[in-house]
């Protein structure tokens, strides 16, 4: 069940001022929405929502209690932040029903330390940082842990595949896909390989013209 609780009110005024003066006034505007149900637009309280995101980011269930209504349980599904101060401008919540199977990102947590690393100086790659899974939202896991102490050496990789799943938990992501490897370091002569300088030819580059001098003919006639 969900552990954490946010309370919500209802949003009838949509106009872009009454947006405005609600997020100078410490509000941020949101919209729930999920199988089954009417969306509703909702004003979220500025401090309340980014302790909740904090803590339960988009793949913990948030207790959803709506002024005037019956307390739902819903998912951050997504968030818009101002690119000019990087806060909070708008939030959708996705609306589950605990009975009914789901399916979500939920990121995975790198825990430990590659022996790769700290005995042989190589370097840490995680390309992937989430994985999709489907269960029931009881199961639902707040991320899932990567053990990085299994690479032993520049040729060992975690596979999704090895990853160990809570119970009722179902892995949708490609199983091959590699989600941590160890790189070798690299060496004296490719390090100064990348500090070399390249020169070239700015004139080849796509769209760009070199200038020609003008004919005599043709600077005669500007002066």
């Amino acid at each position: 069940m969900a552990e954490l609780t946010l309370k919500a009110t209802i949003r009838e005024k949509v106009g872009s001022k009454a947006i405005t003066h609600a997020r100078k006034n410490g509000s941020v505007p949101a919209v729930v929405y999920g199988h089954g149900t009417d969306p509703k637009s909702l004003w979220i309280p500025y401090i309340d929502f980014n302790k909740a995101y904090q803590q339960a980011g988009e793949s913990t269930i948030i207790s959803l209690a709506v002024e005037n209504g019956k307390t739902v349980n819903a998912l951050i599904h997504d968030v818009q932040l101002d690119p000019m101060n990087n806060r909070f401008s708008h939030v959708d919540f996705l609306q589950v029903r605990m009975n009914e199977t789901l399916e979500t990102e939920v990121p995975l947590e790198f825990v430990g330390e590659a022996p790769a690393v700290r005995e042989q100086g190589g370097i840490l790659v995680r390309p992937v940082e989430e994985i999709r899974i489907s269960c029931l939202p009881k199961d639902l896991p707040h991320s899932i842990q990567v053990d990085l102490s299994s690479i032993k050496d520049f040729d060992t990789h975690i596979q999704v595949k090895d990853l160990s799943m809570p119970s009722g938990v179902k892995v949708l992501t490609d199983s091959a896909i590699i989600i941590a490897l160890v790189e070798a370091p690299r060496t004296d002569a490719q390090m100064a390989a990348l500090d070399s300088k390249v020169d070239a030819d700015v004139t080849k580059v796509a769209g760009v013209v070199k200038e020609e001098a003008a004919p005599a003919a043709d600077a005669a006639k500007t002066k």
